[in-house]
């Protein structure tokens, strides 16, 4: 008798809860682990087949990432999804985005570039549309704040500088960084990109808040206008 296989088969035959319960969540597969969290099916699908529906959206080969890239929109238009679990989908890739910024926030080195992106990577990588966000620091270059400041459409986003330097006040912040994604997928700064982060260097050095870095965040990629030297043109 081949245990191994006979495992294998009870592990087949069982519900994704019931196969939790006996074995554990490392023994899931993706689609059950999302079966669970979806809980009830229709009378024509189950709850597995409903979250493989999920893990190949539109065709995607993403898998569990198209839960950071669609929206409770998109998985509304999914037979069995209704509002309720379209928001719960959605709910849980926010909290996957905050549980890691908060794990890297505790290696966060605000003197390193690649830290900083690593900080957005998850937040960020995965938007269709363009965003924005403020990291802000105190006297001694520590984390104060980070905060979404524009989100525009897929090819710009209307910044106000206005906004930035009004939160860096109303904060008491010394200095700031910002950050921002190119839904294209490429790092490489459009020329709007330079002039804005040309004049906040500007402005900043007038109001004694200096920035010292502007990011692009792309797919699986960054860029520092520091490390570039654009600042320093």
């Amino acid at each position: 008798m081949n245990r191994k296989n006979d495992t294998y088969a009870v592990e087949s035959a069982m519900l994704p809860y019931e196969k939790f319960s006996a074995f554990g969540a490392e023994h899931l597969s993706d689609a059950e682990l999302l079966a669970i969290i979806i809980r009830k099916g229709t009378k024509d699908r189950d709850a597995l087949s409903i979250a493989k529906d999920i893990l190949g959206l539109y065709g995607s080969k993403d898998g569990l990432l198209n839960l950071m890239r669609f929206s409770d929109a998109d998985f509304a238009d999914i037979s069995g999804i209704g509002r309720v679990k379209a928001i719960q989908l959605a709910a849980i890739a926010e909290l996957s985005k905050r549980i890691w910024r908060e794990n890297c926030r505790a290696g966060l080195r605000l003197s390193e570039p690649s830290s900083i992106a690593a900080f957005y990577k998850e937040e960020l990588r995965y938007c269709n549309q363009e965003k924005v966000c403020l990291l802000l620091l105190d006297g001694q270059k520590r984390y104060l704040r980070s905060m979404m400041v524009s989100q525009g459409t897929i090819n710009a986003s209307a910044v106000s500088p206005r906004e930035i330097f009004y939160e860096a006040l109303r904060h008491r912040a010394a200095f700031f960084v910002i950050v921002h994604n190119h839904p294209s997928g490429r790092p490489d700064p459009s020329k709007a990109d330079i002039d804005l982060a040309m004049a906040l260097r500007l402005i900043g050095s007038l109001m004694n808040i200096p920035m010292l870095d502007c990011l692009i965040i792309a797919d699986n990629t960054y860029l520092s206008f520091c490390e570039e030297g654009i600042l320093e043109s």
